[in-house]
């Protein structure tokens, strides 16, 4: 039995930190032995929390020779930084999204881990959750005909019951508001749903809540087949909701409209009403494949390939909304 790999957590910004620190714990397979933050406070309250020493010196941390890989949950300004730094040095990455703020940023790190054999995995996770595996499966089988138009929500009350942390509001750190963090899962179901490269994009953004970045988002994508893609974000939204709408000319699917299963109705499906969709078994969590890929020397393709197009749509997203124009997307 091969020893656990040892793991240390990088950064303490954000608010999903303390889970990967717990994902890391809670695997067979990986144990939790050292935590960075460049806000020595921050670091040294979340190495405690975890029971851990803090390094102040992240080169001294990469440095050495019984680090395996660590976990990246630092601001997403300072992920081409630190996620060099650590490919550079040979550590396996897990990292929260989004990898980068550009698409050339990302394609260098993933270059850089190529080089040195790192393997990387972005946390995608709702690419892995039964709703979204039904709606691919579906789509795949091609009984809602041609699919004419999808929308994904995403959204909840983070600012607007002040339990979201001031700093996601800090477009240098965050690299943007709600479209920049809680948008990305949308964004990469749209492109699950729909193809990574749309024709257009639009996208706009609102700050209801008087912060410097957007607290509502909505983004809409055109593609050559004539669809329609919708997504969107929120951080002021109370109840919190997750909704997937598809539309075919056969057929079309529901999820998070007051109900917690998805539903289908058209041609394909049984009777005249909505009908529940069985659901497959979860897919393995990107922690767990990172993890298998760490183990078993391979690479998480496609989830590095999702990644970068979600770099890419999210970039495209801001350009719209910045300039307030059509983005034309770039040809794959």
């Amino acid at each position: 039995m091969p020893r656990p790999l040892s793991v240390a957590l990088l950064g303490f910004w954000h608010v999903h930190a303390g889970d990967y620190a717990r994902s890391v714990l809670a695997h067979p397979d990986t144990e939790l032995v050292a935590a960075w933050d460049p806000d020595a406070d921050r670091g040294r309250a979340g190495a405690a929390e975890f029971d851990v020493p803090f390094e102040a010196d992240l080169d001294a941390l990469l440095a050495r020779d019984d680090l395996d890989a660590v976990v990246v949950t630092t601001s997403t300004d300072q992920h081409p930084d630190v996620l060099m730094r650590a490919a550079a040095a040979g550590k396996h990455i897990f990292t929260e999204k989004l990898l980068a703020g550009t698409v050339a940023e990302a394609e260098s790190i993933l270059h850089e881990a190529e080089r040195r054999d790192v393997k990387v995995v972005v946390s995608l996770p709702r690419l892995a959750e039964p709703i979204p595996l039904a709606v691919k499966r579906i789509l795949d089988g091609g009984s809602l005909g041609d699919i004419t138009y999808t929308r994904v929500r995403l959204a909840h009350d983070g600012w607007a019951h002040d339990w979201l942390p001031e700093r996601f509001g800090n477009r240098a750190e965050a690299l943007g508001g709600a479209l920049a963090d809680l948008g990305c899962h949308p964004a990469y179901l749209t492109q699950l749903f729909l193809g990574s490269h749309p024709s257009t994009v639009s996208a706009s953004y609102t700050a209801s809540s008087g912060r410097a970045v957007e607290d509502n988002a909505v983004v809409t994508t055109t593609y050559p087949s004539g669809a329609l893609g919708v997504f969107e974000a929120s951080f002021v939204t109370t109840p919190g909701a997750f909704s997937i709408e598809v539309r075919g000319t056969e057929g079309s699917l529901l999820h998070g409209f007051g109900n917690d299963d998805l539903r289908a109705k058209g041609t394909a499906f049984p009777g005249n009403d909505w009908s529940v969709v069985d659901e497959p078994e979860a897919a393995p969590e990107p922690f767990a494949v990172w993890v298998d890929a760490i183990r078993t020397g391979t690479v998480a393709t496609e989830n590095l390939r999702a990644a970068v197009e979600l770099t890419r749509l999210v970039a495209a997203a801001n350009e719209s909304a910045e300039q307030g124009v059509v983005v034309r997307y770039p040809a794959p």
